[in-house]
């Protein structure tokens, strides 16, 4: 679409300066000094619609945390440390890379550790 509207804005200038060339002819008409101006000026505003950015505002991040998890599994349901209420996925959130546990019952927010397994 941008093409089309760059080859007709163009076609546009040239018709434009074409018609104001021919009003400074001696037998041109100021008309023509009208059309011609009124055409440059189309095609300006064209090719200024057509290289106008639309301004796309993105302020959030997606981050995907895959785990890899060797054999069987089973997973226990995870409870707040402060009032032992049982909390989702909802609850857990990644701030500047660490997991991070907002309680909604308790409102308590901590880090989430891994105590090692031996």
């Amino acid at each position: 679409m941008k093409i089309i509207a760059y080859i007709g804005a163009s076609i546009l200038i040239l018709f434009g300066v074409l018609f104001i060339l021919s009003a400074f002819s001696p037998q041109g008409q100021t008309s023509n000094l009208v059309v011609g101006v009124i055409l440059v000026i189309i095609a300006f505003v064209i090719i200024f619609f057509v290289t106008r950015k639309k301004k796309v505002e993105s302020n959030t991040t997606n981050v995907t945390l895959n785990i890899d998890l060797p054999g069987n599994v089973s997973l226990d349901s995870l409870k707040c440390q402060q009032c032992g209420g049982i909390l989702t996925k909802d609850s857990i959130s990644l701030v500047n890379g660490a997991p991070m546990v907002s309680c909604p019952y308790c409102n308590t927010t901590y880090q989430l550790t891994e105590e090692p397994k031996w």
